[in-house]
């Protein structure tokens, strides 16, 4: 046995025994997951040296790609001159470099950054900001988040509390009495004969009813990502998002607009909000794409607005009492800034914008398939949900032909050299934002084949 193949069944069993992942499962059975032992460009490789796309980009963050030398070496040389300071007692050089940098990205007037360790502790600040907000505008009673169902916020408590309901049981607690849902805003579901305008209608109404059942007086934020990332690529329809800031304004409900996932040119530009979707929020929150992956960092973006109506001379020894050991951390800093350098010299915005339209042409292409309900995206990122299960099922018949769905393709396009994000009868994509157009076919070539394969294994 070499070396190599001793190593890998060594971590393998080490992973099974020791290390609970995300999302892991109570099941007494192995996961025996893939193992990652190194990657470049938008592969990774097994210990055996098997090449796979990755499909999700890591976790739709890896957006330079894997073996970028300049962040690499920008994070070592970071860590031999000032590794960590504490962010209470100190400030960095890198520090304060990337929250300019971010907030000359920004848009309208958000200049404030606040730095947290990821997607879900940003999320979790910008709802604590709000509560701060509004207890100190004497409004302690204003602290209701409305969120929308298919969301997803990320796993801590508060982030967790605003993420919308699964379609699948789960058995953990959130804060319920803080969080209001509107329905689902997937114009796929509109019904026969509506227009995507009379659905984006009805999608406004929903939350001015639930403005009206709540009270504005209640109400504290709505927060929304431009598109439903894990919730399965959901684009609400146009209009959506400029209609919904405009009532947020009016009944004085801050807008967070959760670019976790948008930021950093998934769609093409370094925030979708504005340039993509029209509006300027009151808060941004953003991560994974921010370092590429390279280290872990989120931010949350507040405006000048916010900043000023709670700044005043009789307020100096009040604290937004929030934070974490490794806010701004220096090595993590050093590698958002080497992480924007490489996307902005290599033109890397642009590079998704010329290649969109050749990606989201294939993305169409699947819809082909019978077994296929819809296949979805925009900039890069995709999604292709299954249909299979007949009218007449009921919702645990319906769940289970779902789930099958997307293990199967799942396990087509592994067998292929293509790694998907499988979530019950989706399976969505995110590739590296470097991918090339070559690139973009051999990954939608192993999707068909897949999809022919599960067409065939499924039967009529």
């Amino acid at each position: 046995m070499s070396v190599s193949q001793d190593s890998s069944n060594n971590t393998r069993d080490w992973d099974n025994t020791f290390n609970m992942h995300p999302w892991e499962t109570m099941g007494t059975k192995s996961p025996d997951r893939l193992i990652a032992s190194r990657a470049d460009g938008i592969y990774l490789f097994d210990p055996e040296g098997r090449r796979y796309i990755d499909g999700p980009g890591g976790m739709w963050n890896v957006q330079v790609g894997y073996g970028n030398e300049r962040i690499a070496n920008a994070m070592a040389e970071q860590a031999k001159s000032l590794a960590f300071n504490s962010p209470w007692y100190f400030a960095s050089d890198v520090g304060s470099q990337l929250a300019r940098r971010l907030t000359s990205m920004t848009p309208g007037d958000l200049n404030w950054a606040f730095f947290t360790t990821g997607g879900s502790s940003a999320v979790d600040s910008a709802i604590r900001f709000v509560h701060f907000y509004n207890n100190l505008r004497g409004r302690p009673d204003k602290k209701i988040t409305i969120s929308r169902e298919r969301a997803y916020h990320g796993s801590t408590y508060l982030a967790a509390t605003v993420s919308g309901k699964e379609r699948d049981r789960t058995f953990m607690d959130t804060a319920s009495e803080l969080v209001a849902f509107l329905p689902d805003v997937n114009p796929r579901l509109r019904p026969a004969g509506m227009g995507t305008e009379a659905w984006c209608d009805a999608k406004v109404a929903d939350l001015e009813t639930l403005i009206d059942e709540i009270g504005a007086d209640r109400l504290g934020a709505f927060i929304a990502e431009p598109i439903l990332a894990s919730g399965g690529v959901i684009i609400p329809p146009e209009g959506y998002h400029q209609r919904t800031r405009e009532i947020c304004a009016e009944h004085d409900i801050l807008y967070i607009s959760d670019e976790v996932v948008t930021a950093f040119g998934r769609l093409g530009h370094w925030f979708a909000s504005e340039e993509v979707f029209g509006i300027v929020p009151d808060i941004i929150t953003c991560a994974k794409g921010i370092t590429s992956g390279y280290a872990p960092l989120g931010a949350m973006m507040v405006s000048d607005r916010l900043i000023d109506e709670l700044r005043a001379e009789d307020r100096a020894d009040i604290a937004f009492s929030n934070g974490f050991t490794n806010s701004a951390h220096p090595v993590s800093c050093a590698a958002a800034l080497a992480n924007l350098d490489v996307m902005e010299e290599s033109g890397l915005l642009e590079h998704v914008r010329e290649l969109t339209p050749h990606f989201q042409r294939r993305l169409a292409r699947l819809e082909r398939f019978d077994i296929v309900g819809e296949a979805r995206g925009v900039g890069f990122v995709g999604c292709i949900e299954g249909d299979l299960a007949p009218s007449n099922a009921t919702d645990e018949e319906r769940l289970a032909i779902d789930y099958k769905f997307g293990a199967l393709v799942d396990k087509a396009c592994e067998a292929r050299g293509l790694i998907v994000r499988p979530t019950i009868n989706m399976c969505v994509f995110s590739p590296p934002l470097v991918i090339t157009r070559d690139q973009i076919d051999e990954l939608f070539d192993i999707l068909e084949e897949a999809l022919t394969e599960v067409s065939d294994q499924l039967g009529p």
